[in-house]
This record gives structure tokens, C-alpha cells and sequence, in this order.
């Protein structure tokens, strides 16, 4: 199918819709997007929607391949695509379907800082975090690791900072994984992945990351808010940031060693981008072992981040982090595959999950209930949820555009059921960063973000340009259409305050 061609989608119910596998005879499963009649509006007829039915054809996939409404045109796989595929089936894995920024995800810390007394050094506070937080295309921080020390990050995460004293425990509880994918590889990782890691850890970035601090608006479950200490008026800081040039490498060397994976294996591709290979097969490995590699780097990226902004509200307050109470909350994932075992067709099966573009949301653990297993044991993967979410469902993180709102969801069982325990990751582009670009011609993005209260800085112009609210879809609109199809529940409302951006 051509690019920009149009492709027959049927609509199921007020929130999904489905692309059918009789539509083509390359399909093994349907294609399911979630969104209503207003989103659908953006979808129809784009291109991600044929990545949606181009990632139907993969070997082994289960269930169905599967968009969340924040869904737009990504390498290979849609952004804002889910698809599982049976390992003992002949189950591929692609970096496509994890894309470049292997584990971008998002950390939100809660404080006992009240909002209304912040307000007035918002912009002191925003220019602190400025010159403490290291940010931009390229930049370096002030942590320098070598290869031996970036070993252990591959190995260990966020777990080989609290042997540093740059991390503790209630972190890394408060974690994804724990903030370590077992099963990294450093041997699978270049050495230039390695030359480009050396000076990036516990740097921000550029494109859509950011240090954001807000004000919890409206709390919308109270027992889930009083589980995570979110109470209205508070200030939060929310961190949004990946594996950076390393994980950028990482996929990039993958990407070129899979090229002739798919002749070797005989697997024909709609989509040369959907380079792939089986997941048992020593290519499949070696990817997964270089994946989580830059996972667990993503995770000790983030821990420093946190720790840097921690030090500059401190700072800047006069104050130490404990008294502000400057707690993690959660760090999920956006963008990574993980071997978890899920109910199919009435039988537990082995799969690898990518969520590309997607948050993974499992629900309530509960006696009956539909329950994800990593491992092959429901106690096993309970485990990995903080004791004190388990009876409300896994935090879910949903940053949207620096001048509206984000939002703090918790998985549902309706995503057990029908998504793997997934859902959506953020509000999703509208515009290209180029259209961006041309559209914020003669105008001050800066001051437009002051003037709705956002104090926002950038190390460039071009930054906050591309990153407009006018970019990103509604975030409120991806929100309820997630929460109407019973994939998520809201917990709160956070609205930005301050942001900074590379």
C-alpha cells in the first residue's frame, strides 16, 4: 500500500475503531485505534494509521496492532503503538517498535510546597532549574562516567546510583522495573553508543523533554491521590527525558545489523523500517540485550535529573529537599519492548510487548482480576508495583503540551483485557517541528505562555517553537477518550507553572 493511501477503517463503538485484516492479505490480525470522531478527524487517511496495519503483518503478533488517540507518524511502528508478539511462535522483536529514544518516559515527584506561595519565585525557580539542569542538543552534565562505570549503568540502572549515593531505595521502588530491566547485554552496546554516553547522563536534551513544575489542580480519585500524596494546590515536578545519544546509537546499530534479518528469517516486510527478528533468535537477543541496556540508562538519567532538580529548588528556596518533600511518585516508560506473560485466547502466553509511544497501565491486582505476569508468576509481577498502588492500579504518567495540562491516570483493567496493559503516552504531535516552526513566525512563544502563566525558558528560540501548545493535540480529548474505553482512571489534573526545554 502507498504511501498516503487510503485505507478502510470501521468504526466499533464511540472510542474504537478498526482496521480489518481482510482489508489486506498481508494482515495476520486487525488493527484496533483507539480515539473518537474528533481525533479520528486528524487520523483518517495518515500515514500512521497505515503503520497501523503495516505493524499487523509481523510474525507471532497477538491480539491485535494497536494505536492510542495520541497516535502520529513514527519510525516503523506508529507513535502511539502497541503490538505483542507470541515468543514462542515464531515472535518478532523491531526497534521500530520502540523507536530511537529507547525508555523516553516521564518521572513526576510530588512536594509539600504550596502553589499560591511559589507563585511569586516561579521565575527564580525556573531560572535556577535553567542553569542547574543541563539542556540542549549535545549538551553535557556535570556527571562523567567511563566505560566501566557505563557497564554497570547498562547492567544495573538507577540501581548502581544508590551504591554512589546519587539515588535511594523509596526511588527506585517508586519505579518502572525498579529502574533495571534484567536481561541488559553491555556487550551488544558499540563503543561509539558508549563515546556518545560518557558526558550525557543526567542531561535533559532537546525536542519535547522537559523539567516542568506544576500545581495539582484537580484531584479526581481521592483515595489514588491520597495513595500517591497529591492534594490539590501542591506543586509537582514533572521530568521528561530518555536514553539520549546512547540510546539513539543503540537503535541506529540495530536497525543497520537487522537489515538482512528479515531474508534470512523469511519475513516479508510492507515497511523496510519494520526491520526485525525473531526474539529467539541470537539477532532478536542481542538487540533486546543492547535495548535494555539503554533502558536502564534511561532510567539512571532520569534519577539524576531528578536529583539535580531537587538540589536547585533547595537551593533557590533555601531549604533542604527532605523539607520540601520533594517525593517520587512514579517513572514509567514511553518507548521500550518487555517480555511479559498475558492471558491469550484463555491461556497464559509468553510475549514481547513494545510500546512505542505508549504507557504501560496495568490495573488493580486483585483476586480474579486479569493480571500481567513478567516472569510467569502474578506474585512475581505484583511485586514490582509499590505495595501502596496495588489496590488502585500502576501510576500512568501523561505529560501534555507546556501550556495547558498534564495528567496522573492509573491502569485499568478494561487495559488488561484489551491493550496488554497499556495505554496512551502524552497528548501527540498535530504539527511537524517544522510546521511548527513556520506557524510561530512573527510571534513570541515565550511571552504567549506568560501571558496564560507559564514561565517557560529554552536554549533557543527554535525550542519552545517547536514544542508550542498548538503542536500537540488536546490533551484533555486523549485523556477521556482512554478513560471512556476503561484503560485508564483519572487521578489528577496537574497545570504547568514553569518549564525548561533544551
Amino acid at each position: 500500500m502507498g504511501k498516503g493511501q487510503t485505507i478502510r477503517i470501521e468504526q466499533i463503538d464511540e472510542y474504537r475503531w478498526r482496521i480489518p485484516k481482510e482489508s489486506r492479505e498481508d494482515m495476520r490480525v486487525d488493527g484496533i485505534i483507539y480515539a473518537d470522531e474528533k481525533l479520528m478527524s486528524h487520523i483518517r487517511g495518515e500515514q500512521a494509521a497505515e503503520q497501523v496495519a503495516n505493524v499487523a503483518t509481523l510474525p507471532g503478533i497477538v491480539g491485535a496492532s494497536m494505536a492510542m488517540p495520541d497516535i502520529h507518524w513514527g519510525y516503523g511502528f506508529c507513535i502511539g503503538g502497541v503490538a505483542a508478539m507470541d515468543v514462542e511462535a515464531g515472535g518478532v522483536v523491531s526497534p521500530g517498535g520502540v523507536g530511537y529514544d529507547i525508555n523516553c518516559g516521564v518521572r513526576l515527584l510530588r512536594s509539600d510546597l504550596k502553589a499560591e506561595s511559589l507563585r511569586p519565585r516561579i521565575k527564580g525557580v525556573v531560572d535556577q532549574l535553567m542553569r542547574d539542569v543541563p539542556c540542549g542538543v549535545g549538551v553535557g552534565g556535570p556527571f562523567k562516567f567511563g566505560d566501566d562505570e557505563l557497564r554497570k549503568i547498562c547492567l544495573d540502572g538507577a540501581k548502581y546510583l544508590v551504591e554512589i549515593g546519587l539515588a535511594d531505595e523509596e526511588d527506585l521502588v517508586a519505579t518502572e522495573a525498579g529502574g533495571c530491566l534484567d536481561g541488559a547485554d553491555p556487550d551488544a552496546v558499540s563503543p561509539i553508543a558508549y563515546r556518545r554516553g560518557r558526558d550525557q547522563c543526567g542531561t535533559l536534551g532537546a525536542g519535547n523533554h522537559f523539567v516542568e513544575v506544576q500545581v495539582v489542580e484537580e484531584i479526581f480519585d481521592a483515595q489514588a491521590a491520597a495513595a500517591m500524596e497529591l492534594a490539590v494546590g501542591t506543586v509537582t515536578v514533572m521530568i521528561h527525558s530518555g536514553s539520549r545519544g546512547f540510546g539513539y546509537q543503540v537503535c541506529d546499530d540495530a536497525i543497520k545489523t537487522l537489515r538482512k534479518a528479515p531474508e534470512k528469517f523469511g519475513i516479508d516486510l510492507p515497511d523496510r523500517q519494520l526491520v526485525c527478528a525473531p526474539v529467539k533468535s541470537p539477532e532478536g537477543r542481542r538487540y533486546l540485550g543492547a535495548m535494555r541496556s539503554a533502558a536502564n540508562y534511561a532510567w539512571a538519567n532520569r534519577q539524576l535529573l531528578a536529583h539535580l532538580a531537587r538540589k536547585a529548588l533547595a537551593h533557590h528556596l533555601k531549604a533542604t529537599v527532605e523539607s520540601l518533600g520533594l517525593r517520587q511518585v512514579y517513572d514509567v516508560a514511553h518507548n521500550i519492548a518487555r517480555i511479559e506473560t498475558h492471558e491469550v485466547g484463555g491461556r497464559p502466553r509468553k510475549l514481547c510487548v513494545h510500546r512505542k509511544g505508549a504507557t504501560r497501565a496495568f490495573g488493580p491486582v486483585s483476586t480474579g482480576s486479569p493480571q500481567a505476569v513478567s516472569t510467569g508468576s502474578p506474585q512475581a509481577e505484583s511485586e514490582e508495583i509499590p505495595r501502596k498502588y496495588r489496590s488502585i492500579g500502576q501510576p500512568v504518567l501523561i505529560p501534555g503540551d507546556m501550556g495547558t495540562a498534564s495528567y496522573v491516570l492509573v491502569g485499568a483493567d478494561g487495559a488488561m483485557r484489551e491493550t496488554f496493559g497499556s495505554t496512551c503516552h502524552g497528548a501527540g504531535r498535530v504539527m511537524s517541528r517544522k510546521a511548527a516552526v513556520r506557524a510561530a513566525a512573527g510571534r513570541h512563544i515565550e511571552k504567549e505562555l506568560a501571558a496564560s502563566g507559564v514561565v517557560a525558558r529554552a536554549r533557543g528560540r527554535r525550542g519552545l517553537d517547536e514544542e508550542q501548545p498548538d503542536a500537540y493535540k488536546d490533551i484533555h480529548n486523549v485523556v477521556d477518550v482512554v478513560v471512556a474505553a476503561g484503560l485508564a482512571r483519572k487521578v489528577a489534573r496537574l497545570r504547568p507553572m514553569g518549564v525548561i526545554k533544551g
